[in-house]
């Protein structure tokens, strides 16, 4: 519902200088529905990745859950959209567009990253805690550079919400990780991520999921499609 308001709030203040959704890229049909396929499929297979590794480090295996329904599913899907849709447009709608206008293309990603990575200390509940503040930082902000990148040179805010929506669904909904509870599969046996020592599970949950950024922002800064625009 939140996602809705803000798209809502976001056609109005365009309107107000005389322009549309088209500026941040709610236009060009068959390119968008590519961008937001690609963009999902990818971020799928670093998160299938991850977990698979930490299921190969850790000697557990993913198993269904006996107990979960087409129910649980669909409001946990409700939940991860709206989160979503809520986070792009905040961060990378109409304030990243405007940014881009007054602070330049580099200025409005580092800081649309850097405010991404400070938001998701008060979702993560971390204040306080200076590592756990330190490693939400990195494993947040990076990634939302790669968002506000994506933004920048495709002109539009769908390959994010597809890179966002691909990573969050899988990550959440079938792996479980998220404030959702316990969803499509889980380890067994149980808690065995806990187990791994600390250097296969720095590789695993640190550097695999931000090596999606790294590929992300070199395809896009070395694509002659999106460097002739």
């Amino acid at each position: 519902m939140i996602g809705i308001i803000l798209l809502a709030i976001t056609w109005l203040l365009l309107r107000l200088e005389h322009k549309g959704l088209n500026e941040i890229g709610l236009n060009k049909p068959t390119q968008r529905s590519i961008e937001f396929i690609v963009g999902l499929i990818l971020a799928a297979l670093f998160c299938f990745a991850q977990n698979g590794l930490l299921a190969l480090a850790g000697n557990f295996s993913w198993e269904l859950n006996p107990q979960y329904s087409f129910n649980t599913a669909l409001d946990s899907l409700r939940w991860i959209l709206n989160s979503v849709l809520y986070e792009e447009l905040l961060f990378r709608g109409y304030l990243l567009y405007k940014a881009i206008h007054y602070l330049g293309p580099k200025a409005a990603c580092i800081v649309s990253a850097v405010a991404f990575g400070v938001y998701h200390w008060f979702t993560y509940e971390v204040i306080g805690n200076p590592v756990a503040m330190g490693y939400v930082f990195i494993l947040t902000a990076i990634p939302g550079f790669m968002f506000s990148y994506a933004f920048l040179k495709t002109r539009s805010i769908i390959l994010p919400i597809g890179l966002h929506l691909g990573w969050n669904i899988f990550n959440i909904l079938v792996f479980s990780k998220g404030p959702v509870g316990e969803q499509l599969l889980l380890t067994n046996p149980a808690l065995t991520t806990e187990s791994i020592d600390g250097w296969s599970a720095l590789f695993i949950n640190l550097i695999i999921p931000l090596l999606l950024p790294l590929v992300v922002i070199l395809f896009l800064k070395f694509s002659s499609q999106y460097n002739k625009q």
